[in-house]
């Protein structure tokens, strides 16, 4: 049985997929559910490791139109980002500098309780490059075989019926 380029892209390109998948999967993170009150505000804190790029992911349960204000803190309580979120879900990023306790400060800015998850962690991108690298190689083979087999490809054009 003769394994073309194509298929050999193909599988690599699916391991390097779902290795990038565990990759970010095994990364440290930490989740919460919990119900906003009104003009009130909640903390959720990571220890997060290295210099790294962190996240945070915030899902609004019935969502209807609702501002919520999120704020990345240091260890020092500096801020690292902050963004107003007024969609059902919302992801965002930040750099980690130095290892240390990660906080995301969410604040509701209506007047009406709100039921969010939220979600803090890395995305250990270091770990991402060799499974990166993989999908890269396996894309261009992809190319390369989509491009020889076009290459040769001939459309037969009817003949005319000249009356």
């Amino acid at each position: 049985m003769k394994i073309s380029l194509l298929k050999t892209g193909i599988i690599l390109c699916i391991s390097g997929m779902i290795w990038i998948s565990l990759v970010f999967y095994e990364g440290h993170k930490i989740s919460d559910e919990f119900l906003l009150e009104e003009t009130s505000s909640y903390n959720i804190t990571s220890e997060l490791q290295g210099k790294d790029i962190g996240y945070y992911k915030i899902f609004v349960d019935e969502f209807a139109g609702e501002k919520i204000f999120v704020q990345i803190l240091d260890a020092n309580s500096n801020v690292i980002e902050e963004q107003a979120v007024q969609t059902k879900m919302s992801v965002g990023y930040f750099e980690i500098k130095k290892s240390g306790p990660y906080h995301a400060k969410i604040t509701n800015l209506t007047e009406n309780p709100v039921n969010l998850e939220v979600e803090l962690g890395e995305t250990r991108t270091q770990d991402m490059i060799p499974a990166g690298s993989i999908l890269l190689a396996s894309s261009i083979m992809m190319i390369i075989a989509a491009y020889v087999k076009m290459k040769n490809y001939k459309i037969a054009q009817p003949d005319e019926n000249i009356s």
